[in-house]
């Protein structure tokens, strides 16, 4: 489970995590104080957490961190065609918007941006998806998105 400290404070939970230091450290940027905004950015946190988390974490397992002698393909395939079938709902949902709260980078962003960084670089098909991809450009423009998030998946 992924665990900060902070100023003797222990947070674990990635979701967790990513709101407290919003909070602490970018209070009215990554975490908006417009309540809209703001909810925008929760949903779509809940979202990943709720909804394509389960079978991103099948794909990634089975294809990265299982042995292909062990990989169970009929799951890994279900997990991906689920994912792609999943991911045309934040697709839709960036139309006509930049970022899932708006026009900045926000909470809302950063934990998708990690489960899709998994799905464009596993080695699977993926069908199109233009906004989706247009945000993920975005976010590979980042230094710190390139440093922490966009790294090899061996």
């Amino acid at each position: 489970v992924p665990t900060i400290g902070d100023g003797g404070r222990s947070i674990w939970g990635s979701n967790s995590a990513v709101r407290y230091l919003s909070a602490k450290y970018a209070a009215g940027t990554l975490g908006p104080n417009d309540p809209g905004a703001r909810s925008e950015a929760d949903r779509w946190m809940d979202w990943q957490l709720s909804t394509i988390s389960e079978p991103m974490r099948i794909a990634f397992w089975g294809l990265v961190r299982t042995p292909p002698e062990k990989r169970d393909l009929k799951a890994i395939e279900e997990a991906r065609r689920k994912c792609a079938e999943l991911l045309a709902i934040p697709d839709q949902a960036l139309a006509n918007r930049p970022y899932f709260a708006g026009n900045s980078l926000t909470i809302g962003d950063i934990p998708l941006g990690c489960h899709v960084q998994l799905w464009m670089r596993l080695p699977i098909e993926r069908p199109a998806h233009p906004n989706l991809q247009r945000w993920f450009d975005r976010l590979c423009a980042r230094p710190a998105f390139k440093k922490i998030v966009d790294i090899p998946l061996s």
